[in-house]
């Protein structure tokens, strides 16, 4: 299974990304990008990639495990940015970002512990990809209307372990498709 851990954000926070998200559809060039649809919108913690199913019990274990040991915290999307020259565009994080590096890298531990091959540890970056470019392309006109960007804040109650399907049918547009697996509480007893 191709998985990953995750911050899903609720509906009322989806919903205002996907009012500013329309409004950046709307720029000039933005039919050049591929934009992320709303079924993927989450904060990823740790991608673990193809993970054998016998590994899935441990890590799910090790997740829970992880996620009481981080009590709830507030978050809100804002503002945005780019990764490679406008390859990726993203919106970023406010709030208690600290608590959410605590979270990450507790999920990047508890796959290395269950056995998951993580590769090299990067420092993490709090981010939603909104679109993605095939090639290079001039982002600042969208960094600039996310910098006007706020969400709602939420208290993120739980850390979610996510399957992600990729497309295979070839259709231009087509994306992948999410499946919750499980979801922790934070701060929870046990």
């Amino acid at each position: 299974m191709r998985l990953f851990a995750a911050v899903l954000p609720p509906e009322d926070v989806i919903a205002a990304l996907a009012a500013e998200t329309a409004v950046l559809r709307g720029l000039p060039g933005a039919d050049r990008l591929r934009w992320t649809g709303r079924p993927g919108w989450h904060l990823t913690l740790a991608f673990y990639g193809e993970v054998d199913d016998g590994l899935v019990p441990e890590l799910s274990a090790r997740l829970e495990r992880a996620a009481h040991r981080t009590g709830p915290f507030e978050l809100a999307l804002r503002g945005g940015g780019q990764f490679g020259h406008g390859r990726a565009l993203w919106t970023g994080v406010s709030g208690d970002v600290p608590a959410l590096r605590v979270l990450a890298g507790r999920a990047e531990s508890a796959a290395r512990r269950a056995g998951v091959p993580m590769g090299e540890h990067r420092r993490y970056k709090a981010h939603l990809t909104l679109a993605r470019g095939r090639e290079a392309y001039d982002a600042r006109p969208y960094v600039e209307a996310l910098d006007r960007f706020t969400g709602p804040a939420w208290t993120v109650t739980d850390l979610a372990l996510v399957r992600s399907r990729l497309p295979r049918s070839g259709v231009p547009g087509e994306q992948p498709r999410y499946e919750t697996v499980a979801r922790s509480p934070l701060g929870a007893s046990g």
